[in-house]
């Protein structure tokens, strides 16, 4: 390991964390109270795809920061210096006045992103997400009195952590305790055509979970029906790609009700599917909002983006006599300028080495390799994905897809760890459903980093299942 962090006295730092530090998405009870069973983990290195905890041990990292967000990886001087650089030259400016690292990393992005045209900068992919439903609404008051206000969102798929974007949500144990959500969103069904909703396979499937789309928007009123927010790629729900058939007739449908697309690529953007810059970019729909944040600048600095097209922009500075006539909104860290900095060099270095070609590459061997474990072992009901975003739904009966228990899933993402592979899980998104095996390794994964990953997923299912 890299640096001098075991030098200084490491337990000063575990007694400030568990004295402190309120973790994200984790019970802390096993290390506070009275007589605390373990400690806090603190991860204090990266390099590559390596990460080393606050005892030194080395872990490589199959989830790209825990969350798939470390793109390209740890210890990139370049996106550092990058970074320290601007700051130095002007760190923040409120996003009412441009800046030189936004306006050239918009042109670099939407360079990428053919039929849009406008980034707007916030800080986070809950953020992104909210500013595409509130112009969603904003439209709605401008053009149609109000009533274009409803918004459609997928069973499975999450939009963020804010109540606003939690009232998208469709992972109900992520949503519990949390209610009441705001009104106007309106839930659809998914695609999933592994535990199927229809007596269809392959591409009628896809236009069927489509129809289903259509079923509800005549159901609430298409002239009250705004938009339809999907992401390309389901992520926390399950790693589920779509079927053949799905998004040409989702287009299809939007376009006939005159309702707006809202891609929600957090998870997807920015290499992680592989051959494209973006995940809606497999499937051929030319959607109206795409928000990202994740891999965008790879974890080096904080930024998200709510990208529009300009039809969407120009509803918003058609009339320049109304006070009320454009987007009345802001982000105060949307303004930071280290964002849009550390976000160029990391398209950089995705271009100069050749990343999407890699992803997908490793990707496809990837998915070999876990389609090889699935033969051996029968606990594993399912697995799909694309690019480096792969999944393995744990069954304990192939023939009725009845999911493990929970336990057993922590159990072999324990396993792994313990053998130095930080792979994830589902967690708290579905009601008996957090049965899936996530894997997002960074972009620069190697073969040999993938043999890797597979043997200790093998070793801990051979271990915890037999």
């Amino acid at each position: 390991m890299d640096g001098k962090f075991l030098d200084n006295d490491i337990e000063k730092v575990v007694d400030a964390d568990r004295a402190h530090v309120w973790h994200h998405l984790i019970q802390h009870a096993p290390w506070t109270g009275p007589d605390p069973k373990a400690d806090p983990r603190i991860i204090v290195e990266g390099k590559g795809m390596r990460v080393w905890d606050q005892k030194g041990k080395e872990h490589l990292d199959a989830v790209s920061g825990g969350v798939w967000t470390v793109n390209v990886g740890y210890g990139r001087e370049e996106i550092a210096n990058a970074v320290r650089d601007q700051l130095i030259q002007l760190p923040y400016f409120a996003g009412s006045t441009g800046s030189i690292p936004g306006a050239m990393f918009s042109e670099k992005l939407i360079s990428k992103m053919p039929g849009l045209s406008r980034v707007y900068f916030t800080n986070s992919g809950s953020e992104a997400n909210e500013k595409a439903f509130k112009m969603v609404r904003q439209i709605a008051h401008k053009r149609y009195g109000g009533k274009k206000h409803k918004i459609l969102y997928r069973e499975r798929d999450y939009h963020g952590t804010t109540i606003g974007a939690l009232s998208a949500g469709g992972q109900d144990e992520r949503n519990a305790q949390y209610g009441p959500f705001a009104p106007g969103f309106v839930r659809v069904p998914h695609c999933l055509e592994y535990r199927a909703q229809w007596d269809l396979s392959g591409e009628e499937y896809g236009k069927r979970a489509a129809d289903a789309i259509e079923e509800v928007i005549l159901a609430e009123g298409p002239d009250t029906v705004g938009a339809l927010c999907l992401e390309p790629v389901t992520a926390g729900g399950g790693v589920i790609c779509p079927p053949e058939g799905y998004w040409p007739r989702v287009q299809e449908i939007c376009r006939k009700y005159d309702i707006l697309l809202h891609i929600d690529e957090v998870v997807c953007g920015v290499g992680r599917t592989g051959t494209h810059w973006f995940g809606y970019q497999h499937y051929g729909v030319e959607p109206d909002f795409v928000t990202m944040a994740k891999g965008v600048a790879s974890g080096y600095a904080a930024i998200a983006c709510c990208v529009t097209n300009e039809r969407v922009f120009e509803m918003f500075s058609d009339d320049a006599d109304d006070p009320m006539n454009y987007f009345r909104d802001i982000s105060t860290f949307g303004g930071c300028t280290a964002g849009p900095a550390a976000a160029l060099a990391n398209m950089e270095i995705i271009e100069r080495e050749g990343l999407l070609e890699n992803t997908t590459r490793m990707g496809d061997y990837m998915l070999d390799q876990l389609h090889a474990l699935m033969d051996k072992h029968e606990v594993i009901g399912d697995v799909r994905g694309k690019g480096l975003f792969l999944g393995a739904e744990l069954v304990s009966d192939r023939t009725s897809k009845e999911p493990v228990a929970e336990k057993a899933v922590g159990a072999v993402v324990a396993d792994c760890n313990a053998q130095g592979v930080i792979i994830g899980a589902t967690n708290r998104s579905l009601p008996g459903f957090n049965n899936t095996l996530c894997y997002s390794p960074a972009l620069i994964a190697t073969k040999d980093d993938i043999d890797e990953i597979i043997t200790a997923t093998d070793n801990a299912l051979t271990k915890v299942f037999g």
